[in-house]
């Protein structure tokens, strides 16, 4: 039990998917700070100079708990998009140039497939002339050399 538990954490991807995560969570508090100390007195100044953020005051004047606050849905939205973006730039892409290097396709699209009308098995390549499984010949596919004519 405990050695498949070992070969499943000493696997290339898990470690690459935890290093990345440890990462993506250190980077998390520095977008913080960024959306919190810059994007919301930004946002606050466009309300004016004594308000309490962007948005609707629903209740008394001046009580945070029956305030809108849109300023921070705004600040929460540039955080997320920030956030994705880095991840992507920092973690996807340089993880399908590698997976590419080893002749893996990732965050693609996945090969054409077609079924062997003969065994009915989906999953072979969409230009294979035999099956992987039961070995019969296969049509030629759509749009590819037309066969000789026998004459």
């Amino acid at each position: 039990m405990f050695t498949g538990f070992k070969n499943f954490l000493m696997r290339g991807n898990v470690i690459v998917a935890a290093v990345g995560l440890v990462v993506a969570l250190a980077f998390s508090g520095l977008v913080t700070a960024f959306t919190t100390d810059v994007i919301d007195p930004l946002i606050a100044r466009l309300q004016g100079s004594h308000s309490v953020g962007l948005g609707v005051q629903l209740g008394a004047a001046g009580d945070k708990t029956t305030f809108v606050n849109l300023g921070e849905l705004v600040s929460a939205i540039v955080y997320f998009v920030v956030y994705l973006a880095v991840v992507y730039l920092a973690v996807v892409v340089p993880y399908k140039r590698i997976s590419a290097r080893r002749g893996t396709i990732v965050f693609g699209e996945a090969p054409a497939t077609k079924t062997c009308p003969a065994c009915l098995s989906s999953d072979l390549p969409a230009a294979a002339s035999k099956c992987l499984h039961c070995g019969s010949d296969q049509p030629a596919p759509a749009g590819g050399p037309a066969a000789p004519i026998a004459g």
